[in-house]
């Protein structure tokens, strides 16, 4: 099975991109499904019910979010009733909405489990002890997963990397906007990549506008960051899941700015 995921969507900017990009992704890698972080959709935090429905219409088949999960009080109204949206499993027992999910499409079907680090993010139950126990479940549906683990250091994806090397298809990072470049496939098949990027403005400091950040670098004072304007990028990976065994047989790295797509 194909897959594609893109990085966190940053605001009106980074939604614009993939409505913008994604037919031309769809013929170039021949994903069965799409999968996209969406947790800083809503000028840059959290996400709404109508961001979700337009991004399910432009062929997104399912959302995993992070640490501004809840930046939008209506999310509560509405997550329980979703089944394609996935908020970080390893918040506390009773939360609302649901950390995993096995998404259907195209003949194919796919578990995605969404994490949260605890390294420089706020103290939640364990993300390793709870890989293990969605694993599991999974594994009584689909040998494909999906792990998107929203965490903050590097080391700590790394970890979860090797945590699940064997266990699950695809491991990939997110939260920290900047693609890194050590994307591989582990031991047992599990794809690993430490950040997948953003999608969004590409000129600011992480999707915000950039003056108001080296404001509050520079003097230290509050500052109300605002998602950034102008010009995107796209960051994303395509992944190739041998469905008999779930293991990743090609795994791809995607940047794409918006200058260069618009000479193509």
């Amino acid at each position: 099975m194909n897959v594609l995921f893109i990085g966190d969507i940053v605001g009106s900017v980074g939604r614009a991109a993939v409505k913008q990009v994604l037919p031309a992704l769809k013929s170039k890698y021949n994903p069965h499904i799409i999968i996209v972080n969406g947790e800083n959709a809503a000028a840059g935090r959290g996400i709404t019910k109508n961001i979700v429905n337009e991004l399910f219409e432009c062929g997104v088949h399912g959302i995993t979010m992070g640490n501004h999960t809840w930046d939008n009080k209506d999310i509560f109204d509405w997550i329980d009733d979703e089944p394609r949206i996935v908020r970080p499993a390893n918040f506390a027992e009773g939360t609302p909405g649901q950390g995993m999910a096995i998404i259907k499409a195209n003949g194919k079907q796919l578990a995605i489990i969404n994490l949260q680090g605890r390294t420089f993010l706020p103290p939640i139950d364990c993300p390793f002890r709870k890989a293990d126990e969605l694993i599991e479940e999974a594994h009584e549906t689909t040998k494909n997963i999906l792990v998107d683990f929203h965490a903050e250091a590097t080391s700590e994806k790394i970890a979860m990397g090797w945590h699940l090397a064997g266990h699950a298809s695809v491991v990939v990072g997110t939260h920290t906007h900047v693609q890194t470049n050590d994307d591989t496939i582990l031991p047992g098949g599990t794809a690993y990549l430490t950040d997948v990027g953003m999608t969004g403005p590409k000129d600011g400091v992480l999707g915000m506008e950039r003056n108001a950040v080296l404001h509050r670098f520079m003097t230290q004072m509050p500052t109300r960051f605002v998602v950034d304007e102008g010009k995107w990028h796209l960051h994303g990976v395509s992944i190739q899941i041998d469905d008999a065994t779930g293991e990743t047989t090609k795994f791809q790295k995607i940047r794409l700015v918006e200058e260069d797509w618009l000479l193509m």
